[in-house]
């Protein structure tokens, strides 16, 4: 085996500092949601409109993965990490002194998600993809699991330094934080995959050959992120403002969301053990059923202890939908086209993800209540369902990968 082949050791730490870099760039995805509640105070803003900044985060978030994704086929992941580590710091530094809430959510949706948390999460994800073969989906688990595993610790410690010294401050210590951290990270992404190795064993897999054509498969699997993620979204997105709204302190809803991403982790990495013995279809089968059953149990709670028991049900039931969709692109799409067929999938699940964050805010003031909100998150939910369902029953008998 090559020092720097697929399966070495190198590969693996390849995967651990992707790992990190994505856990330190996700905070611009979470400290938006702990400040939701403060930033739309201070701009006189409603709950939907307080909300946009998440969106915009995140639709930047996706369309620069597609962006980042191009370019890290043609160069490497390289260059986009060096330009994701100078625009993050800057998106929190303008965010900081924002004077109206369109410029901070213009600050989070250009700087922080369309530049800098983007070149961190498609491109490293689709990168890891090509180091692995046997064990592709543990290693991809690993890597993807960054953003479970930022919203596991970033929360408690955003809200802490909010409620200490103001949204403000805090946004200007997590841009200095970032561009120390990630710098020398990024430097072990240097090298490339020798080109004796790069080809691979992936190619394309379309089974018993009664999936639909690639482009419609692909919008497909768009549709299926965009559903997903809009049901996984209610609870990530608006779990401080409910707890909040409930009467409990912002910073047990900050804990739950800590709380529901650290199991997230754990579904995550399972998920990945899984995905090889069962193929990728068959896990986002499995974890979109598990996330419909857990939205459906969590508007029957409103007591404290029953919120936490919640948040972590919630978080065991869906961390291994999003690993899914890198795996099943894989399986039915060339090698070749896998950073710019990753990343289009991950845009829809990002975009998923703002659209949402937003409807939720927009049912609540209509409503004054999440409870249509939960709802609408289990009717994009079964929609998953029915596209997973269908495109299973089409595929055929997974072949799981050899260990």
């Amino acid at each position: 085996m090559e020092s720097r082949g697929r399966e070495s050791n190198y590969a693996w730490l390849r995967a651990v500092t992707a790992l990190a870099l994505i856990t330190i760039s996700a905070v611009g995805m979470y400290g938006v949601v702990v400040a939701l509640k403060p930033v739309g105070m201070e701009f006189g803003a409603s709950r939907a409109v307080a909300s946009v900044p998440y969106a915009a985060t995140m639709l930047g978030f996706g369309f620069g993965g597609l962006l980042m994704g191009r370019w890290a086929d043609r160069k490497g992941v390289f260059p986009p990490s060096i330009l994701g580590v100078v625009a993050l710091p800057l998106g929190f530094l303008a965010a900081s002194q924002a004077q109206a809430i369109w410029q901070f959510a213009a600050a989070q949706g250009l700087l922080i998600g369309l530049l800098g948390a983007s070149a961190f999460f498609a491109p490293l994800i689709a990168d890891t993809t090509h180091w692995f073969d046997r064990r592709r989906g543990r290693a991809v688990a690993l890597v993807i699991s960054g953003t479970y595993l930022a919203g596991a610790v970033w929360p408690p410690i955003v809200q802490h330094f909010i409620d200490a010294v103001g949204w403000r401050q805090t946004y200007l210590g997590l841009g200095l934080f970032c561009f120390a951290t990630m710098t020398p990270l990024c430097l072990v992404l240097r090298p490339r995959l020798p080109a004796t190795t790069a080809t691979g064993t992936g190619g394309l897999d379309h089974g018993p050959r009664r999936l639909p054509d690639p482009g419609i498969l692909q919008g497909l699997l768009c549709c299926a992120g965009i559903g997903c993620c809009v049901a996984m979204s209610m609870p990530q997105v608006h779990i401080v403002p409910l707890v909040t709204d409930l009467g409990h302190a912002a910073q047990r809803g900050a804990e739950m969301l800590s709380l529901m991403l650290g199991c997230g982790i754990i579904s995550r990495l399972g998920s990945g053990w899984i995905s090889e013995r069962i193929g990728g279809l068959d896990t986002l089968l499995l974890g979109s059923a598990l996330q419909a059953l857990a939205l459906i149990l969590f508007m029957g709670v409103d007591g404290l202890t029953a919120l936490y028991v919640m948040s972590a049900l919630f978080g065991l039931s869906q961390g291994g939908i999003v690993p899914s969709y890198t795996l099943i692109v894989r399986r039915f799409f060339p090698e070749s086209e896998a950073g710019r067929r990753i990343a289009a999938v991950l845009l829809a699940t990002m975009a998923g993800m703002a659209l949402g964050g937003w409807l939720a805010g927009l049912i609540y003031d209509l409503t004054g209540s999440y409870r249509w909100a939960f709802i609408n998150a289990v009717a994009f939910n079964i929609l998953n369902m029915a596209i997973a369902a269908w495109l299973r029953l089409r595929a055929g008998r997974p072949q799981p990968m050899p260990v």
